[in-house]
């Protein structure tokens, strides 16, 4: 069953009956167009914020009396509440309502990015590292708040176009990404700790005024399934390693890759943000396409899936590169793959939310808020899974075995993934045409029989 259907909350995307048109309409209704900007306004804000802290929180914390071990499990933390916020929020999506929770979500994220700006002020030592680990986790838990609403809303609006719709948002996320670490890198070398978290966290409490004022409210019903019935179907299942393993794949270069570029190629600490711009572009410009592509040729979504993981499992054999391939690390290679494989996160990354949408529909699931909110909430929190695998993996392995090695490894995560997605969709296409010839066979057999009635009478 496809998990398209009518813009309106009565069609397959809501609770009601279903309507007659799958038609999507040309032009975006005002309510679809208020659906967009509050949640390109809530990816660029909340990406802002969380990625400004790379460029210099860690020196601060040293000075607060921090090791670089606990100041590695702060960055951790997040990944693992946010975990729990997305499956928790996405089961209880109905009940809470989804335009609160966006709205809740968004002002504590704007309240706490806030308040870190505040910590150089509280005492060094326990105290320090305590308030780090309480504001770092409220900031995940209002996260997986917001962007699990966001995204429940936005499939509710656009039901015809969802990868497209969240394709296109990704742009925002990338953009976040792109301009929180040199724009908080600025504000804190001209006005200290304090300013880049004050500015950014008054941004998003901005919005959220104007969030309260545009986004519509979406009614309905709770419904009776649960994540465990979710994840336990088999497809379902795979797309979450998938998941898992190319979100790893993203947290693996955030500890490391600026440590290998600085020892590797010498290149001052101030150039080395603009060798993750490859990657971070790459991947905001390639979603949207992808997103097209996947909601205008659905058929495609399964092979975008598996090839963009092969490809993403070749662009970490080439990092290094393994040095079993005898090639030269250069820089211009470096940034070459890193925009290969920012195209081919794109591909793989985008196709996942229908997939499961669709899966889900077609086992028995409601359409509606309630099955929006569970596919959410278990997108955001594979997601965390491997936010927090990835970079303590890569931790280890680059001190145990090297850049080149460790890359290598982890590109097995998505090599496996992708191989067992591949051998997963051709099962299931060899099952479903047996299904069909089986189908049609009983089909002949009854009309031969209904033809030969009318002579045995």
């Amino acid at each position: 069953m496809d998990a398209s259907g009518p813009l309106t909350p009565g069609g397959p995307g809501g609770d009601g009956p279903s309507g007659s048109s799958r038609e999507t309409p040309r032009r975006l209704s005002r309510e679809q167009v208020f659906v967009l900007i509050s949640a390109a306004s809530m990816n660029l804000g909340s990406m802002m914020a969380y990625s400004i802290l790379g460029p210099f929180f860690p020196k601060e914390a040293e000075k607060k009396g921090a090791s670089n071990t606990m100041i590695g499990m702060i960055f951790g933390c997040y990944a693992l509440f946010d975990l729990l916020a997305s499956l928790v929020f996405g089961k209880y999506l109905v009940h809470i309502g989804a335009k609160f929770m966006f709205i809740a979500g968004m002002f504590v994220s704007g309240g706490v990015t806030i308040l870190f700006g505040l910590l150089d002020q509280v005492p060094d030592g326990p105290v320090f590292i305590a308030m780090c680990f309480l504001v770092r986790i409220m900031d995940a838990l209002s996260f997986g708040a917001a962007i699990t609403a966001s995204s429940s809303i936005l499939v509710k609006a656009f039901p015809n176009n969802i990868a497209t719709v969240l394709g296109g948002l990704e742009v925002f996320s990338g953009l976040g990404l792109v301009l929180g670490p040199p724009l908080g890198g600025f504000l804190y070398q001209s006005f200290g700790y304090e300013v880049p978290f004050i500015f950014l966290g008054c941004i998003v409490l901005l919005m959220v005024p104007l969030n309260i004022y545009i986004l519509p409210s979406y009614e309905a019903d709770p419904g009776e399934h649960s994540f465990w019935k979710l994840v336990t179907l088999p497809k379902v299942g795979l797309i979450a390693f998938v998941i898992i393993s190319l979100s790893s794949c993203f947290g693996f270069l955030d500890p490391i890759l600026s440590l290998f570029v600085l020892e590797k190629f010498h290149l001052p600490a101030g150039y080395v943000g603009l060798v993750f711009l490859g990657l971070a572009l790459s991947y905001a410009i390639s979603s949207p396409l992808f997103g097209l592509l996947s909601d205008k040729m659905p058929h495609l979504r399964k092979w975008c899936l598996v090839f963009g993981n092969l490809i993403t499992a070749g662009c970490y054999m080439l990092l290094g590169p393994v040095p079993f391939l005898h090639i030269e690390s250069q820089l211009w290679l470096l940034v070459l793959i890193l925009v290969i494989n920012g195209f081919s996160a794109g591909m793989s990354i985008i196709p996942t939310f229908p997939e499961i949408l669709s899966c889900a529909y077609e086992n028995g699931f409601e359409e509606g808020l309630s099955t929006l909110g569970l596919v959410s909430g278990l997108i955001g929190g594979m997601w965390s899974v491997g936010a927090f695998a990835g970079p303590m993996l890569g931790g280890f392995l680059y001190e145990k075995i090297g850049f080149e090695w460790a890359a290598a490894i982890q590109g097995l995560w998505p090599l496996i993934s992708g191989l067992v997605m591949g051998l997963f969709y051709l099962l299931e296409h060899s099952r479903r045409r047996r299904s069909r010839s089986k189908s049609q066979n009983i089909v002949g057999t009854e009309e031969e029989r209904t033809a030969l009635l009318p002579d045995e009478i």
